[in-house]
């Protein structure tokens, strides 16, 4: 029979993944268990052990959406950042508004920038924006994890609210850079055709 994890197990991201629970993670260590996981939990493996194959289908269905929801929120420092919150009790406030009016100004002019230079396809303009936005990013993640550490669950939450907003932010400079490139790239292949 195959190694199967208890089912209470499940309820714990950072326990399915082997993980202490902590704001800190290791990449490497949570991509080779989703890999694992992912193999362990697989239908056709699944199917082998259990009599019932409809039973073992519904099961590893089951398990790889919990699996696949696991990693994605043990990845991204927003996502963990708020189920750590959640794990102590303390996620209630993470939908209010942030009312830091500096942040809230300084964020939206990145915003505006970002999206004129992906609408203008200003490459040299994105690849200045990422590395402004990364640092915010690592501010925030640094701050969270004192916070959290502290169990100072006002800060917390605030840089939780403020690392949802940098994440997303993240997230577009990296698909326009992408973007820009690739169609950089293409008008390149005319040239070969």
């Amino acid at each position: 029979m195959i190694d199967t994890i208890p089912a209470t197990q499940f309820d714990n991201f950072f326990a399915l993944f082997e993980q202490p629970v902590q704001f800190e993670v290791n990449q490497d260590s949570l991509d080779q268990h989703l890999r694992l996981l992912q193999k362990r939990h697989h239908p056709d493996n699944v199917v082998k052990n259990l009599a019932d194959t409809n039973q073992a289908q519904q099961q590893s269905e089951q398990y790889s959406a919990i699996i696949n929801q696991a990693y994605q929120t043990l990845s991204a420092p927003d996502s963990r950042a708020g189920y750590l919150l959640g794990m102590a009790d303390q996620a209630q406030h993470l939908e209010h508004s942030i009312a830091d009016l500096d942040f809230l100004e300084d964020a939206m002019e990145m915003r505006m920038d970002l999206d004129d230079a992906i609408n203008s396809k200003n490459l040299p303009a994105l690849q200045q924006l990422h590395p402004q936005i990364t640092k915010r990013l690592a501010k925030q993640s640094e701050r969270f994890n004192s916070a959290y550490k502290n169990q100072d669950w006002q800060t917390a939450i605030d840089a939780t609210q403020k690392l949802k907003f940098l994440v997303k932010l993240n997230a577009d400079v990296t698909t326009g850079l992408d973007d820009v490139a690739t169609a950089e790239h293409s008008d390149d292949d005319d040239l070969y055709v």
